[in-house]
């Protein structure tokens, strides 16, 4: 009989004394205690395990969790006689950074305050013994109002008191490191997180003698500039390592033996499609969990991991990034790979403008996998080649690019409905509509999008490529965009029919035309009118001859479109 499922469950005490449905990875703890690093931080997507992992550490190795060997029965590392004798011997501080999702750092600064005291409320059976000064028992609680050095200094302080109750170095686990520096930099108050985590890091795992080891688990790993400067005893873990490989995510094997066992193995090439993917180290076919265990539950195939949260980090950096980025986004889109030079080292307030962080960080977050990779020995660089993880993500863009138009959805989908029919006048009314209310949400704040409208029709290049994926191929000429010179306004796609196969035969449906675009901004200096920058984007059109692929694929002449699209500001004018 299959066990049962629980959805959301991260504490493995809980699991384990209910028999949920898990997947045995306690192998990572003997992997990890005779790696025998000092500090170790592991980067691995949300919703991979990572919560669960460190709840195995806790309750595998805290003093507090002593006798309760029954929670490893029947798990790997209770084959193992020494690790039995392991089994609740150490003194474990562990805690989440998870809740600290603030919107200004001092809200960010109280959330912290109160993690603290609820971590330190764990041990008042400190406050009971002789073993803590009167003056300590007195500073033992932690207050909002207390100074940002005292508080920095807390788990050091906690960790002093813990070893001398049990006479030997603490273990210190800390789940979700970075989850303050992400909201600290969607939220504008960066700099103070970073310098107050700075410190704390330093007190807690550089300057810390109460320390035995400790295990860091994140999405990203921040630069060491940002906040790890004084740390020169970190192991750094990330998804190109090699180490812990299939400790994070379930091995295709694992994924196999859940569908045999829920009845369900028919499924696996529909499941390998849709969640295999990612990669770590040199492992492949390693499927996203959360996903698996929402279908063993539901046995409906849909985009779990995709919407287990907003993905908004990811949603505006590609929203409102330059032109390359929608360029390169466009080519990932249509199913190509992209061949990038990759820092795993998130520089986040660099991601606006530095090269390619924007990669790097989809990479560390799951939503690109690297196909492959290679050495340039002149460079001394490592380049990888990045494409879409997998079905979900895939479709989780999809849902993205929707949303960009989502308040304007009526007037997007009637300029949609307007281009198909070939109505001139309802384009150009609609267009106008669309081009107004969404010009600014393109915008990076430094950059508005009328004084840069790439940003803008190149996401809309994006929004035409999935409302008309099911009727059209959409292919734009980016090479011309490539040149540090070129698309000064200057764009074209074109949109060909799948109802027609590169042989010239029908394939069903009713027979569409093709359709190609060209963008242009107004340049005042040559072009008095905006008809007269349609005029010139319709030239272009005929200049370079763009119709000549579409006719050599069996598209008669007389059934492709041209179009101008000229922009002025906000205002659009096609013809």
């Amino acid at each position: 009989m299959a066990r049962t499922v629980s959805i959301g469950r991260q504490d493995f005490q809980r699991i384990r004394e209910s028999n949920n449905f898990y997947v045995d990875k306690t192998h990572f703890i003997r992997e990890w205690w005779e790696a025998d690093d000092e500090v170790t931080l592991i980067a691995r997507p949300r919703r991979f395990g990572k919560t669960l992992n460190m709840s195995m550490l806790e309750k595998f190795f805290s003093a507090s969790y002593a006798g309760r060997g029954d929670l490893f029965e029947g798990l790997s590392i209770w084959e193992d006689v020494k690790y039995r004798g392991l089994q609740g011997t150490w003194p474990v501080i562990s805690l989440s950074f998870a809740d600290i999702k603030e919107t200004s750092f001092i809200q960010a600064r109280k959330k912290m305050c109160r993690i603290m005291n609820e971590l330190y409320k764990q041990f008042d059976f400190l406050l009971k013994t002789d073993l803590l000064t009167e003056s300590e028992k007195k500073e033992f609680w932690i207050s909002a109002d207390m100074e940002d050095n005292q508080l920095s200094f807390s788990l050091k302080l906690l960790s002093s008191h813990l070893s001398r109750y049990y006479g030997k170095k603490v273990l210190i686990f800390l789940d979700e490191y970075d989850t303050p520096m992400q909201e600290a930099f969607a939220n504008g108050y960066w700099d103070e997180m970073a310098a107050f985590i700075r410190s704390m890091f330093n007190s807690t795992f550089k300057t810390n003698p109460y320390m035995a080891r400790a295990v860091l688990t994140g999405i990203t790993r921040i630069s060491k500039e940002s906040i790890f400067s004084d740390l020169n005893n970190l192991k750094v873990v990330t998804v190109t390592s090699e180490e812990y490989a299939d400790a994070f995510g379930f091995t295709e094997r694992e994924v196999f033996q859940a569908l045999d066992e829920f009845g369900l193995s028919d499924k696996k090439e529909d499941i390998k499609q849709w969640y295999d993917g990612f990669t770590f180290g040199k492992t492949g076919d390693i499927y996203n969990p959360w996903s698996i265990i929402n279908y063993l539950d539901t046995k409906r195939l849909a985009a779990y991991w995709a919407n287990s949260s907003a993905n908004s980090l990811a949603g505006k950096l590609i929203r409102e990034g330059n032109k390359n980025i929608k360029l390169e986004f466009e080519r990932l889109m249509q199913g190509e790979t992209l061949r990038m030079e990759i820092d795993e080292q998130i520089v986040f307030n660099q991601l606006n403008t530095g090269k390619n962080a924007i990669w790097s960080l989809l990479l560390a977050s799951g939503y690109l996998k690297a196909v492959a990779t290679e050495y340039d020995d002149e460079t001394g660089c490592f380049y990888y080649y990045l494409a879409l993880t997998n079905w979900e993500v895939r479709i989780m863009f999809q849902r993205m690019i929707r949303d960009w138009f989502w308040e304007e959805g009526d007037s997007y989908n009637d300029f949609i409905k307007a281009l198909l029919a070939d109505d001139v006048k309802a384009m150009n009314f609609y267009m106008n509509k669309v081009a107004l209310q969404t010009f600014s949400f393109f915008d990076s704040g430094k950059k508005p999008s009328e004084e840069e409208p790439e940003r803008f029709y190149h996401g809309f290049v994006l929004g035409l490529m999935v409302e008309l994926a099911d009727k059209y191929v959409l292919t734009s000429n980016r090479e011309k965009c490539k040149a540090s010179y070129a698309c000064l306004g200057q764009y074209d796609v074109m949109l060909e029919p799948k109802t027609v196969r590169g042989d010239g035969v029908k394939t069903g449906g009713r027979e569409a035309d093709a359709i190609i675009i060209e963008f242009k901004v107004q340049d005042a200096s040559e072009e008095m009118e905006l008809s007269d920058t349609v005029a010139s984007a319709l030239e272009q059109i005929e200049e370079q001859n763009y119709e000549a692929g579409l006719i050599a694929r069996g598209i008669p002449k007389e059934r492709i479109r041209k179009y101008g699209f000229a922009f002025c500001g906000k205002k659009v004018l096609i013809g």
